[in-house]
């Protein structure tokens, strides 16, 4: 037993292939972000192995940094769910996917690395018409969307209000909305009222020019990426028996009752329907918009300009390897 622990002793260590991930260790600003070397995670059972090529910069990432979403999170932790890659190697179990494929999606992981791990429901092969940037805007944001539509049954007809319209979510809920037949009511800041149109919005309302009440009334869906008092003023101008379904926080159900509106929560997308956005998007009917694209290298950067709101689209970080 000595001699065999002794050649055991001798043989040479493998060292872990490391890979370079943002990381915080505790709640704060966005000077809490460090880079750090890190082991390559390995693929569970069900899960892929991704290289991650674009990482989308969702504002719950600097929320729950920030300490201001009602989550937990175990320290340190790597920020970002959102991203588009390339399959670098599979868990057991997995067949539906093989190393060099295209992908997007989620990962409960963390995004903002070289490498991440996800589960292969939360994943879909990337459309061949839109680049990784764009793909990676796609979860959070297209994903957050399409739920809202389809929870809410909108159909040709309905008259949706679309709070927000110029956003990482809304910009897709017009798109969606119209691609059902609705008509479609959308707010935004003077600097995107004409964008917004291009979407398809039939009305646009430039909320510093005037209220949203004035143009929407008796609406049928109220998608709120704004809360507060957006959402508040929300109510009156749903007909009794409409939808509201609201991002920004817990649903409020109670308050819906009290107007005989149906209160929805947001939703997670499945495999089918990141594949049915990615349908449309290769069909050129749904387009992403890319805000600015920053290297992983300005991550504080690209946290403090989504912390600044009132913007067109989604950011996204270059992931560097």
């Amino acid at each position: 037993m000595l001699i065999l622990t002794m050649e055991r002793m001798k043989q040479p260590m493998i060292e872990p292939v490391m890979q370079t991930v943002v990381r915080y260790h505790q709640f704060g600003g966005s000077d809490v972000l460090r880079f750090e070397r890190i082991p390559l995670p390995r693929p569970l059972e069900g899960e892929v192995l991704v290289r991650v090529v674009s990482a989308g910069v969702l504002p719950v990432d600097w929320k729950i940094r920030k300490g201001s979403f009602p989550m937990p999170v175990q320290f340190p932790a790597i920020p970002g769910t959102a991203f588009s890659g390339v399959v670098e190697g599979t868990g057991p179990g997995v067949t539906a996917f093989q190393k060099g494929q295209e992908v997007f999606g989620r990962s409960a992981k963390g995004t903002y690395a070289a490498f991440t791990t996800a589960a292969v429901d939360a994943i879909a092969l990337k459309p061949e018409s839109v680049g990784f940037d764009e793909a990676a805007a796609i979860s959070g944001g297209a994903t957050t969307a399409w739920r809202a539509i389809e929870s809410a049954g909108v159909k040709a007809g309905d008259r949706v209000l679309i709070h927000g319209a110029a956003g990482g979510v809304g910009l897709f809920a017009v798109q969606f909305a119209k691609c059902k037949g609705a008509q479609v009511i959308g707010t935004a800041g003077p600097a995107n009222i004409d964008f917004v149109r291009s979407l398809g919005v039939d009305v646009a309302v430039d909320y510093m020019a005037e209220p949203f009440e004035h143009a929407a009334q008796d609406v049928d869906f109220v998608l709120d990426t704004i809360g507060g008092e957006t959402l508040e003023r929300s109510w009156p101008v749903i007909k009794r028996g409409g939808t509201l379904i609201t991002i920004t926080g817990k649903p409020p159900v109670e308050r819906g009752m009290e107007f005989g509106i149906r209160v929805l929560p947001s939703s997670l997308a499945t495999r089918e329907d990141l594949a049915a956005i990615a349908d449309l998007m290769d069909e050129g009917r749904v387009k992403a918009v890319v805000q600015h694209a920053y290297p992983l290298s300005e991550v504080r950067q690209a946290h403090e300009r989504s912390e600044q709101g009132h913007g067109r689209g989604r950011i996204v970080l270059r992931i560097e390897s």
